[in-house]
């Protein structure tokens, strides 16, 4: 995997309206495939983009576990589109990625006793930014983006850099699009249009480790409640 740690910090948020603001002004209006893990991360990413590109989502999570809760993470995305579809106009395009939690979960294995924001999770980041940015590249995308850097457990300055090694690994025709979706207080506004739109929140990242570790937390509350 991918070394990010010697990255120096950057205004991510500032590149994406220079990167913006260059080919408007060229009077272009590029397609951007963005790589979604839920409905509630999405919110404020695909407001904040969708005036400015042609978004395609790639919904590419087999992290996730249960299978179950992958379906239900997949139909808010689908309830998601159809509401901004509705109030906004934005006609976002969605792409599902094949599900393999048993071949994912061998990846993870050998960081399975990492705690979560640990290395697992920047082995997990990698994997999925990876599928979609060479998914992005073979399908002719002018741009590739995350939501992940929306989430406050969740480095942007790692995903950025990320995605700044994936670009030039190949090189990739395809641009990655830095973002950080948490400035501009983007947390609180993601959370208003996630309320608004009454969509499932979570309460664990995906992975079986983070679901057992949830579990764990929940069975300690649980026999605190009773002692």
């Amino acid at each position: 995997m991918i070394d990010v740690y010697s990255s120096p910090k950057k205004n991510y948020q500032a590149l994406a309206y220079e990167e913006i603001e260059k080919f408007e002004k060229e009077g272009k209006r590029p397609s951007l495939l963005l790589q979604v893990c839920c409905g509630p991360c999405s919110c404020y990413p695909l407001t904040f983009l969708c005036p400015h590109f042609d978004v395609t989502i790639y919904y590419t999570n087999s992290n996730i576990y249960p299978p179950e809760e992958f379906r239900k993470r997949e139909g808010e995305v689908e309830k998601l589109i159809a509401d901004l579809k509705r109030d906004y106009g934005f006609e976002i395009k969605l792409v599902v990625a094949p599900y393999d939690n048993e071949a994912y979960n061998k990846i993870l294995a050998p960081y399975a006793e990492s705690k979560e924001c640990g290395p697992r999770c920047k082995v997990c980041y990698e994997i999925r930014m990876r599928e979609a940015y060479d998914y992005a590249d073979n399908n002719g995308y002018d741009y590739f983006c995350t939501v992940m850097t929306i989430s406050r457990q969740k480095s942007s300055q790692i995903l950025n850099a990320i995605g700044k090694l994936l670009e030039e690994e190949k090189p990739h025709k395809a641009k990655y699009f830095y973002s950080d979706f948490k400035k501009e207080d983007g947390v609180n506004k993601g959370k208003a249009i996630r309320e608004e739109y009454d969509l499932y929140y979570q309460d664990y990242c995906g992975c079986i480790y983070c679901n057992n570790e949830r579990n764990k937390r929940h069975a300690e509350c649980k026999k605190d409640e009773t002692e």
